[in-house]
């Protein structure tokens, strides 16, 4: 989830039935009533099963709807006007709890994301791979900013990237065939190999290893 204003998670919501400290919820993304949004990211829910609404709502929903349910308090962002929402279960909206230091860092990716694309026009020119190597390596990046990002890394010819691409896990096959394919050819352009044992950097003619001693 990313959330576009942080501040709402620094809001305290109490809960006027039950003076329980009420919930910062993602919100879901279609209103049950009018098919629409919510007009907001976040809900603030009350998930107090003692609160009044909720334990009496049962019997209520039963009697008026003909089906199972009750109800749950619910503020918006910057509002203290109290509303009403029906569930289904006492499990709603408990698995939608949002971890303020968790969203933060997913912002935080985020963020790094769109500022490592915004830089890949001019990052070769500048001679700083960084925009690069952090796209490439952020598995939640976009498939497209990933992909023109391993594109870019030959012209760089910087074997400085390949240990941080080989220790990493790729979720996706073909983003690691296309790295081995841009190591293989910067290795290649630098007459240099990978050590069979230890995974170092060696002169492509070498016959034993500078760094683990091993005979090749």
């Amino acid at each position: 989830m990313y959330l576009k204003n942080l501040s709402v998670l620094d809001e305290v919501h109490i809960c006027p039935d039950c003076n329980s400290r009420m919930s910062a919820c993602e919100a879901p993304p279609v209103h049950v009533g009018d098919g629409l949004g919510w007009g907001s990211e976040v809900l603030f829910i009350c998930l107090n099963n003692e609160c009044p609404p909720f334990k009496t709502g049962w019997e209520k929903v039963e009697v008026n709807y003909g089906h199972k349910g009750t109800f749950r308090n619910m503020q918006l962002p910057g509002s203290k006007e109290l509303n009403v929402m029906m569930v289904a279960s006492e499990y709603a909206f408990t698995g939608s709890i949002i971890d303020p230091d968790e969203i933060k860092m997913q912002n935080e990716r985020y963020r790094n994301e769109m500022d490592a694309l915004a830089a890949l026009d001019t990052c070769l020119a500048e001679n700083d791979i960084k925009p690069v190597m952090t796209l490439i390596l952020d598995e939640l990046a976009t498939p497209a900013g990933r992909k023109r990002a391993v594109e870019m890394l030959v012209r760089f010819n910087d074997l400085s990237c390949i240990d941080a691409i080989r220790n990493h896990t790729f979720k996706k096959t073909e983003l690691t065939q296309a790295t081995d394919l841009v190591i293989q050819k910067l290795l290649q352009d630098n007459n240099k190999k990978e050590c069979p044992f230890c995974a170092e950097l060696i002169k492509a003619q070498a016959k034993k290893c500078m760094h683990c001693k091993s005979d090749l």
